[in-house]
C-alpha cells in the first residue's frame, strides 16, 4: 500500500496501545519523516485513559480464559473500538490537533490470548495463534482517520511468534555506533531488545523475559479485593519480607530455560499462576506483603537470569534502557541495578521518550511504515522466515 515517500514532508500519527494489564489505552502523538536507515520519529504528546472498571473487568475474565462464548467476545471487540475511537478524539482535543492532521492510526488493539508456538490442532497440524480485538473500523469510523491494526498475524503467517514487535522500533531509536544497549519494556509482560554495538538489524534478538507487572498486579487485586490494581511505589512490598525458597520455586518455572525467540503472557504467568502463589502462601502461613515483596523481586531477578543466559554470552552490553510501568517501581529498578553490575541503567525519559508512552509511540512508527508499503517486522527477533508487512487497513470513510 504504496502512500509515496515521506521524505518532502513529516506526518502526524497516532499510535494507541493497551497493554496486557489492561489498564486503559495510551496515545502518543508521533512526527514521522524519511525511511529507515534515515528515519525521523519524535513524540510530540502522551495521553492515557483508564478503562471503565465493568470493561477491564471484562478483559481481565476472557483474556485470563474466563468462561466465554462468541458473542461475548465479539460485543467487546467493539466496544474496545468505541473507545479507542473516543480516547483518539480526547487525546487530539488535548495535543490541540486536528483529527484531519493525522495521517494514520496505529493500534495495537487489545491482546486476549497469545500462543506464539505452534500446537496440534485436529485436522490441520500444528498452528500458532493470536488475537487482539478493539474494532479497527469502528476506530476508523468514529474518528475519520484511516487505522492500522492487527499488526501480530503476518509475522505469524511468516513463521514467526508474532511478538515483540517493539524491538523494530528500539533499532530505530536507540542503536549506536559504540555502545551495546539493550532496550527493556517491563508492562504485563518484560521483554528485552538486544542492539550490539554498530549492529545491522539481523545483528538484534529480542524476546519476552517473562512476567513483568502481571503477578504483581494480580496478587494486589486479589489481596486488596480490587480496591487496588497495582502496587503504588512498591508500598506492600516494601513492607513485606521476601520468602526465599518461594522465589527459587519461581524462578524454576521451565520458561526462563526455553531459548529465544520465545513469547510470554497470560497463558504462563496469568491468574493460574497468581493463583499459585495465593495457594503457596496459605500453605506457609505467609503474609499478602512477603508474597507481593516475592512477586516484585521475581521479574528483575527474571530479567537478569535471562541476561546471564541468553545475552552476555552473545553481546557486549554497556546500557539497559528500561520503559514501560515498572519503572514506577523502586524495587525492581534498584534490583535490576543491583542483579546487572557494570551495566548502567537508564530510562527511555532520557532519550526523549517517557517510558509509559514507548510501546504507543512504536505502533506509530510500525504504523507508518505499513502505510508507507514498508516491512516492519524483525525477524531476528519474532524468529520469521522473512521480513513483512504488518498490519491491516481499515480506511476513513470518504471525506
Amino acid at each position: 500500500m504504496k502512500r509515496g515517500d515521506a521524505r518532502s514532508r513529516p506526518q502526524y500519527v497516532l499510535g494507541l496501545m493497551s497493554g496486557t494489564s489492561a489498564d486503559g489505552i495510551d496515545v502518543a502523538l508521533a512526527r514521522i519523516s524519511g525511511a529507515p536507515p534515515n528515519l525521523s520519529a519524535k513524540l510530540e504528546g502522551f495521553y492515557a485513559v483508564t478503562y471503565p472498571e465493568a470493561v477491564r473487568d471484562e478483559i481481565l475474565r476472557i483474556a485470563n480464559l474466563g468462561s466465554s462464548n462468541s458473542a461475548q467476545i465479539s460485543r467487546l471487540n467493539f466496544a474496545l473500538g468505541e473507545l479507542f475511537a473516543r480516547a483518539t478524539l480526547a487525546a487530539c482535543r488535548q495535543f490541540r490537533i486536528a483529527p484531519r492532521k493525522i495521517a494514520v492510526i496505529g493500534s495495537h488493539g487489545q491482546t486476549i490470548y497469545h500462543q506464539g508456538r505452534p500446537s496440534k490442532f485436529p485436522g490441520v497440524g500444528k498452528i500458532a495463534s493470536t488475537m487482539q480485538i478493539g474494532e479497527a473500523s469502528v476506530i476508523a469510523a468514529g474518528t475519520g482517520i484511516t487505522t492500522i491494526a492487527d499488526f501480530r498475524p503476518a509475522d505469524m503467517a511468516a513463521g514467526g511468534q508474532g511478538a515483540p514487535l517493539v524491538p523494530f522500533v528500539d533499532y530505530v531509536l536507540f542503536r549506536d555506533a559504540k555502545l551495546g544497549r539493550v532496550a527493556l519494556n517491563i508492562g504485563g509482560i518484560a521483554n528485552v531488545t538486544v542492539i550490539p554495538a554498530a549492529a545491522r538489524s539481523n545483528a538484534c534478538f529480542a524476546f519476552d523475559t517473562g512476567p513483568g507487572n502481571m503477578v504483581i498486579d494480580a496478587l494486589v487485586r486479589h489481596f486488596t479485593r480490587g480496591r487496588e490494581t497495582f502496587d503504588r511505589d512498591a508500598r506492600h512490598a516494601l513492607h513485606g519480607k521476601s520468602i526465599v525458597p518461594l522465589l527459587y520455586k519461581l524462578l524454576a518455572d521451565p520458561y526462563f530455560r526455553i531459548k529465544p525467540p520465545k513469547t510470554a503472557g497470560r497463558e504462563q504467568f496469568g491468574e493460574a499462576f497468581a493463583g499459585g502463589i495465593v495457594r503457596w502462601g496459605k500453605a506457609h502461613r505467609a503474609t499478602p506483603d512477603d508474597l507481593i515483596r516475592t512477586a516484585t523481586l521475581f521479574t528483575p531477578l527474571s530479567i537478569a537470569d535471562a541476561f546471564h543466559r541468553f545475552i552476555f554470552p552473545r553481546a557486549k552490553i554497556h546500557e539497559l534502557i528500561v520503559s514501560g510501568g515498572g519503572t514506577q517501581n523502586p524495587l525492581i529498578m534498584a534490583q535490576l541495578a543491583a542483579s546487572l553490575p557494570g551495566v548502567i541503567v537508564r530510562t527511555s525519559d532520557e532519550f526523549g521518550v517517557p517510558s509509559a508512552a514507548k510501546e504507543a509511540f512504536a505502533f506509530a512508527i510500525l504504523a507508518y511504515e505499513a502505510f508507507h508499503g514498508r516491512t516492519n517486522n524483525l525477524p531476528s527477533a519474532t524468529g520469521a522466515r522473512e521480513s513483512a508487512i504488518l498490519g491491516k487497513v481499515s480506511y476513513a470513510p470518504p471525506r
